[in-house]
This record gives structure tokens, C-alpha cells and sequence, in this order.
């Protein structure tokens, strides 16, 4: 079996300056909110704290609370979002199910997080991704995490595998429209795919010392990109979106580049279950779905280090 070449980490390091704190956008406080509603934490009826008691919480400026309490509106989740009082947690749609032929795709950052508490309430959590860069799954385990520290729920075992893009192959994308030798964007791509997977691992294997927790975090490299994202939940549950490229342009390195690149927290997410209650669709879909990836997991892949 091949093994990715990664680098191997250099122990010295030029200065001990701390990292600069990164600027929260209103899309990772409308994350962070949006979990509090799904954990009930903030519960239907219940009042928002006001937009300056968030923007003090978040360090932002009351315009990006605005815009993250408009997008859980739109997600049905906020109501009387306005500039006045404080906005309220909308009463749960009825009626919706939640998987199957009826059930209503939603973005990844709306459907995920709720899924992967869900799951963490089961006392071994097997979770396996396919992605791009973790980005989504990194922000979904925030929300158990969060529970674990306050001592509402503590699994006995968590058991987490990623499929990533390997370092060594050219990207479908993120790829450049008029240079496809350039290496800025892979090179931009990678060094987020290894922080995302820091980040995930760290916070993870953190919950051994913190809580005793039996936590295994593991990573393969792909040799293709990934034209989809799929998320298997404790053998029973798989969400599936699609990565839509579009074409896009930002600066790199003081110049403005055209590429082409999708946005996966954006991807709409298909939920299939199995179980009672459950028709053959859904089951032989995670049935197979969990073939799929054990198969990837297995055979194609190869070792992978988050590293530069």
C-alpha cells in the first residue's frame, strides 16, 4: 500500500509570539447559535440575549450579530429578528421527518450539528467522514463537546475516521481558471485541510485526559478529490450533499485569482437512516454507503499527516 508523503514536523520554532486571535465572521456565531437551539439549550419562546450582549460574547460588531440572527430566521429557527428587541426561538416545525423520502434537504451548516449530538448521546460514537477539509465536521463536534464539559452526556468510546484529499495529487479544486500549474491555491488548501484536522483531532483526544473518554481519531488520504461529502453516523445513519464548484476569484499573495472551488458548509445534505420505522431505501442506502467508505478505507487509501 503507498503512503503519502508528508513532511515531517520541525521541532524548533523561530519565536514563542502567540498566534493573533482569528476575526469570528457572523456566519461561525449563526454556528454557534444555531447548536444552542438545536441542543435546547435555547428552547422554543425563549428570548435571545440582546444583540449587544452577543456582540460582547463574540467580539464582533453588532452588524455581524445581525446577520447571523437573519440567517436563523431564514432557517426558521429565530423569530422578530429586528433592531430593536431581542429576537425569540421559533416554535420546531411539526410534521418535517427527519429522514427519508419525505424528509427536506438542508444546508450542511443547519443539518449537521444536531445530527452529530444526536449521535455522541450513544455511548460508542463511530463516526466516519468523506470531505474536503473537515471544516464542517470540525464545527459540528463543537456542540457535543460543549455537552460533555457540562456534564450532560459522556460516551464511553469515540471512534472518528477521515477520508481527506491526498498532498500529492492535483485538486479538481480548488484549481486556478487560467493557471492549473499554479500551487498557491493547493498549497492554501492544505495548509487548511491540516489545521481543520488538528483542530478535530486535539479537541477529540482532549476528552481522555478531561473525562476519561476511549477516544480514537484516525486519517487516510485519498487519491482523488472528492465530488461529494458523506457522513456515517454509529452504522446507522449517512448524510450526503453534493460539492457544486462554482467559479470564484480572491487574493492570494496581493493578487486576485480566478478559480474554481466549492462551498461544502454550504451543500445541501441528504439524510438517509435504518432501523424501525425505516423503509429498504434508507437502509440499503447506509448499508451501502458504509461499504463504500470501509472499501476506500481499506484499499485506495494511504497514511496521511497533518502536516505542512
Amino acid at each position: 500500500m503507498c503512503v503519502e508523503r508528508e513532511s515531517t514536523a520541525v521541532d524548533g520554532r523561530k519565536s514563542a509570539q502567540l498566534p493573533r486571535r482569528p476575526r469570528t465572521s457572523h456566519r461561525e456565531v449563526a454556528d454557534v447559535l444555531r447548536g444552542r437551539i438545536r441542543s435546547g439549550e435555547l428552547r422554543p419562546g425563549q428570548r435571545m440575549p440582546t444583540q449587544a450582549r452577543l456582540a460582547d460574547e463574540f467580539g464582533v460588531e453588532r452588524g455581524a450579530v445581525r446577520q447571523a440572527l437573519r440567517i436563523l430566521q431564514s432557517e426558521h429557527l429565530l423569530t422578530n429578528v429586528s433592531k430593536g428587541s431581542p429576537a425569540t426561538v421559533a416554535p420546531p416545525l411539526s410534521g418535517v421527518p427527519v429522514s427519508g423520502p419525505g424528509a427536506v434537504p438542508r444546508p450542511t451548516t443547519v443539518e449537521l450539528t444536531p445530527r452529530i449530538a444526536a449521535a455522541f448521546a450513544a455511548p460508542h460514537v463511530e463516526i466516519d467522514a468523506l470531505c474536503l477539509t473537515a471544516v464542517s465536521l470540525t464545527l459540528a463536534v463543537g456542540e457535543p463537546l460543549r455537552e460533555i464539559h457540562a456534564g450532560r452526556i459522556k460516551p464511553a468510546r469515540v471512534d472518528v475516521r477521515v477520508l481527506l484529499p491526498s498532498r500529492d495529487i492535483p485538486l479538481a479544486f480548488p484549481s486556478l481558471v487560467a493557471a492549473p500549474a499554479d500551487d498557491r491555491l493547493r498549497r492554501r488548501w492544505l495548509a487548511q485541510r491540516n489545521a481543520q484536522g488538528q483542530v478535530l483531532q486535539n479537541h477529540l483526544l482532549a476528552l481522555r485526559t478531561t473525562h476519561g473518554i476511549d477516544v480514537h481519531v484516525s486519517f487516510r488520504a485519498l487519491p482523488f478529490t472528492p465530488p461529494v461529502k458523506l457522513y456515517l453516523l454509529n452504522g446507522s445513519e449517512a448524510l450526503f450533499a453534493y460539492y457544486t464548484v462554482t467559479r470564484k476569484e480572491t487574493e492570494v499573495d496581493s493578487e486576485q485569482l480566478e478559480f474554481y472551488d466549492a462551498e461544502g458548509t454550504q451543500s445541501m445534505l441528504f439524510a438517509f437512516a435504518q432501523g424501525q420505522g425505516q423503509g429498504p431505501r434508507d437502509t440499503t442506502f447506509v448499508e451501502q454507503s458504509q461499504l463504500w467508505f470501509n472499501a476506500l478505507w481499506g484499499t485506495i487509501s494511504s497514511d496521511l499527516l497533518l502536516t505542512s
